[in-house]
């Protein structure tokens, strides 16, 4: 049975620090909380209407879920644990800031049915955590994590690339703090430049420029690869697509597009598709893939195709097999075959 989101959105409630990049109200295109009553009415929704039988997860977002008051926890929590009692979901998950959980708020978490827990790290490097505004530190992560799991609950670890000082070594610092962690599952989020955030400001006086898009994939890109290969799974990449992004009034600069999951994974086949032809002999002839990888292997608009067909004088052929394995690309030149996984190797990382 397929596994879906009920999105409930509290943008930037209990949020105790305004950080330099965020503007909830712009990200989530919701300007006031959700009630109790709208929480009812949303898993009502989502639940009781025609259509394929899923199994719901109710998602606390947008803002710092266990730093509002403990009466409000309690009466969002409640409609949520009724549903899931009454098996029209299947779990809750929240959201919230590594410096915001402790005993109490465990307890409550616990007893109103709450299953997983998102924690907006953002980055494990303490400047970078400092130029952002972020109010906490790289320790507070580790603690978070350790009373969360502890606790019983799912952790998710949710990062951000292109902040504010951050380079490559702040990166790949974050990448081996993270894993240290042992979390469930991480999210990725580029940065981008939102009006009516401290970053915009910045912008506009050439104090801080956003990365391009070909950066943030690369970055993005060894962030999911370093993380695979420690078999810890990244459930996004990219922004989810709104409206109020979509339109660009409040999108100011960034490398932000609806689909940067798949333009990360289709960087990571181009970057191992290259790194390995390097490194064979003969002429390249045949790339061979399960059919569900066909768009990974051709690129945004055939990027990558007409790369690799203008490289080897238009001689390359893709062949869609069933029988191969998901994930897996056989390439073949006139000498050699050699089977590569893209998404299980780091091939890139230069910024």
């Amino acid at each position: 049975m397929k596994h879906s989101i009920i999105p409930l959105f509290i943008p930037h409630s209990g949020c105790p620090h305004q950080c330099v990049f965020c503007n909830q109200v712009r990200i989530t295109g919701r300007t006031t909380p959700v009630t109790p009553e709208e929480v009812r009415n949303k898993i009502n929704l989502y639940t009781t209407g025609p259509g394929e039988q899923k199994q719901w997860e109710a998602a606390f977002y947008g803002g710092t879920f266990t730093a509002l008051p403990p009466h409000l926890i309690k009466a969002l929590l409640k409609p949520a644990s009724e549903a899931m009692r009454e098996g029209r979901i299947t779990a809750i998950r929240i959201s919230t800031r590594p410096d915001a959980i402790d005993e109490q708020i465990l307890q409550i978490l616990l007893d109103g049915g709450v299953r997983t827990v998102e924690l907006g790290v953002q980055s494990m490097d303490q400047e970078v955590l400092k130029k952002s505004e972020r109010g906490h530190t790289a320790e507070q992560v580790c603690l978070a994590v350790q009373q969360l799991k502890k606790a019983g609950l799912s952790v998710g670890l949710q990062f951000m690339v292109g902040l504010p000082g951050e380079d490559g070594a702040s990166l790949r610092r974050t990448a081996r703090r993270g894993v240290r962690l042992h979390p469930d599952f991480i999210r990725i989020y580029p940065v981008l430049v939102l009006e009516g955030t401290a970053l915009a400001d910045s912008w506009r006086q050439g104090q801080y420029s956003p990365c391009t898009l070909e950066s943030a994939l690369c970055a993005c890109a060894f962030l999911k690869k370093y993380y695979g290969r420690h078999s810890i799974p990244v459930i996004r990449t990219g922004l989810q697509a709104t409206e109020e992004l979509d339109r660009g009034g409040s999108f100011l600069a960034g490398p932000y597009h609806p689909a940067m999951g798949e333009l990360t994974d289709q960087y990571l086949f181009r970057h191992a598709v290259n790194h390995t032809w390097k490194n064979m002999k003969g002429s390249p002839k045949n790339i061979m893939c399960h059919p569900r990888d066909r768009s990974k292997i051709m690129g945004f608009r055939g990027k990558n195709w007409k790369e690799w067909q203008t490289r080897f004088g238009g001689r390359l052929q893709c062949r869609e097999e069933a029988s191969i394995q998901p994930g897996m690309i056989i390439l073949k030149t006139d000498q050699e075959k050699k089977e590569i996984f893209p998404e299980s190797e780091i091939y890139c990382y230069s910024r």
